[in-house]
């Protein structure tokens, strides 16, 4: 009896040991995508055209196409996407932001960043609504990590600049019921490997018509029952990022974790 207990823990054990590495694999800086991922940045010019466009939201200030610059990476060699625009100079988010061509309900994403100097600043933006902030020396509920305005995160999870971060999020986007809002926008969020985030509700879009869909619509409270991009911020710094996935997701039930 003994025996077949021991036999069954060893079992255990090496069921738990395989699924704790198959998670590492797909969680943090150089995760590879999962199965059924759809990468949309791989470094390269010919994907960032063909799968990115300007947000032409009123604060657009840029022409097309997309001048970001496919640049060096300083870290492992290859290459990465800076955000460094001329029409964001100065901090005007919103003139010069990218966003995927293709629009998203729920779904998984990983994408990495590096930020290049002190008090770099982006973003990554849910559904062209939503950012989880990208910004280097605040730990406040508008800095690093942070659900903007809504939840900070543990800064003791960011690697610093000059190294590579990584977001590993699920989203869940907000359900609505004869056009009215009945369950808000939910999202879980990995940084560096580290959950940060865990079924953190999202009440509105923040920042005004600038910063994505919704955000000109009563003050951000009125979020529609409308799919949008993943965007990502210039905001005339050098900000970088790499080995951007994502797949989509059909979440019945209001819970982000994994």
């Amino acid at each position: 009896m003994i025996s077949k207990h021991i036999a069954l823990l060893k079992l255990i054990l090496f069921i738990l040991a395989t699924t704790c590495s198959f998670a590492a694999e797909n969680i943090g800086v150089g995760a590879k995508p999962i199965p059924g991922a759809e990468v949309i940045f791989d470094g390269s010019r010919e994907m960032l055209d063909a799968k990115w466009a300007y947000w032409q939201g009123p604060g657009f200030k840029a022409t097309p196409p997309i001048k970001w610059q496919i640049v060096a990476d300083p870290v492992d060699g290859g290459t990465a996407l800076s955000t460094l625009d001329a029409a964001a100079a100065g901090g005007k988010y919103g003139a010069a932001d990218i966003v995927t061509k293709k629009a998203y309900r729920d779904f998984r994403l990983h994408i990495e960043f590096l930020i290049v100097k002190p008090g770099g600043n982006s973003g990554v933006y849910l559904q062209n609504r939503y950012e989880i902030q990208v910004l280097d020396g605040d730990t406040g509920k508008h800095g690093m990590a942070a659900v903007i305005n809504e939840a900070a995160a543990p800064f003791d999870a960011y690697n610093g600049t000059g190294k590579w971060n990584a977001y590993d999020i699920v989203f869940r986007a907000a359900r609505f019921k004869e056009g009215q809002r009945v369950e808000k926008a939910m999202v879980t969020i990995y940084f560096n490997g580290k959950k940060v985030h865990a079924n953190q509700a999202i009440s509105q879009v923040w920042g005004g018509p600038n910063s994505g869909l919704d955000g000109g619509n009563n003050g951000g409270k009125g979020v529609t029952d409308t799919p949008g991009g993943l965007k990502l911020q210039a905001e005339g710094h050098d900000v970088r990022y790499r080995n951007a996935w994502i797949k989509e997701l059909d979440l019945q039930t209001a819970d982000t974790n994994f």
